[in-house]
């Protein structure tokens, strides 16, 4: 990697983290730890009924003749 070019690019004052971002550090595992949890993203991601802010007839069907095409 060239740091010459990176000195351009980033601002001096995160010039010090750099190496943080080599390669080799970014394909390294990081250590699991006791406070480690899971993030249940179907929970998150799970579509919801009803409606999600409410629509004037008109645009509510022209919402849906979007959805439907």
């Amino acid at each position: 990697m060239d740091y010459r070019k990176i000195e351009k690019i980033v601002l001096q004052r995160f010039l010090r983290w750099r190496k943080v971002f080599r390669k080799i550090e970014l394909e390294r595992m990081l250590m699991r730890k006791i406070w480690d949890h899971a993030i249940d993203l179907k929970e998150i991601f799970e579509p919801r009924k009803g409606k999600i802010y409410p629509l004037s007839r008109n645009k509510r069907e022209e919402v849906q003749n979007f959805v439907e095409d």
